[in-house]
Order: structure tokens, then C-alpha cells, then sequence
């Protein structure tokens, strides 16, 4: 794990720097396209409800590596008043904002990872991850395709 330092997001600003520092890390890391973009698109959401909610908050994005997988780890935290319904936050359509209510559940469905923790007392604390796709074999060099067919092992029936 590569820890960097966590951004503090206050201003509209900070919002644009998180997504850019989400951007730089998952095309470093190896990412496609699309999970580039999904990866900045929960950045951007999480970085804004701390610019919104919370008047000010940290994001820390990451490697993550364990047992051989790569991903990045995006950590949300605030000292906010917390969420006081998560499972109403959590569903879908739910908006504060008059948005389109894709928010937090929307981070959720692009991410691998997700899980929140939340209280009046301590604020709210996001965990993320998505992991790094390792590159699928093309089919021509795949045993069973067939085209390569014949070069591969043949099944034995008993």
C-alpha cells in the first residue's frame, strides 16, 4: 500500500485537484479508459458531498496492493454531522441535493468496494476500491478457441 497524503477539500477547487490526482494515479496504475472514468466520477461525487455536507472533509487516493491484485483505494472522511439514515441514503433515486440522487449509491455501483461508516459524533468515513482488470487472452491465443484448435490438448473421453 502507497499511501499519499490526503487532500482537504474545501473549496470548489479542491474538488477538480481530487479528480485530477484520481486520474494521473489510475492511468499510472494501468486502468482503461472506463475504469479511469468511473474511478474520477466517484471521486468527483464523494469530494463533493464533503464540499457539500460536510464544509470540509479529506481524500486520500492510493494503491492498493494485496496478493498480487492492484487497485486504488479512495478514503473519504469528515467530522460533518454524519448521515443520520444510511439505508435511505443508500437507495436508489434518494437526493438532498436535487439531483439526480445517483450520489452515494452511484459510487457504489462503479467501484468493487464500498463500504460507510457513519455518526453524528464522528462524521462519516467512505472506503473504496476498485480493482485493477488483469488483461484477458486474446482469443487466437486462447487453447480453446478454434482457431488454435488443433495445437491444443485433446479431451480423452473414458
Amino acid at each position: 500500500m502507497e499511501m499519499s497524503a490526503p487532500l482537504l477539500i474545501v473549496r470548489m477547487e479542491d474538488i477538480a485537484a481530487a479528480r485530477n490526482k484520481a486520474r494521473n494515479l489510475s492511468k499510472a496504475l494501468g486502468f482503461g479508459t472506463l475504469d479511469q472514468t468511473r474511478i474520477i466520477i466517484a471521486v468527483s461525487e464523494l469530494a463533493r458531498n464533503l464540499y457539500l455536507y460536510a464544509d470540509q472533509g479529506q481524500i486520500t487516493i492510493y494503491k492498493q496492493q494485496i496478493s498480487g491484485c492492484v487497485g486504488i483505494r479512495i478514503l473519504s472522511v469528515d467530522s460533518g454531522p454524519g448521515i443520520v439514515d444510511v439505508p435511505t441514503v443508500m437507495g436508489s433515486g434518494y437526493s438532498t441535493s436535487g439531483g439526480l440522487g445517483a450520489g452515494l449509491p452511484g459510487v457504489k455501483k462503479l467501484m468493487d468496494e464500498f463500504s460507510i461508516l457513519s455518526s453524528a459524533e464522528e462524521g462519516t468515513r467512505i472506503n473504496t476500491v476498485k480493482w485493477l482488470r488483469t488483461p484477458q487472452i486474446p482469443s487466437t491465443q486462447n487453447p480453446l478457441h478454434p482457431d488454435t484448435a488443433s495445437s491444443s490438448p485433446q479431451l480423452l473421453k473414458g
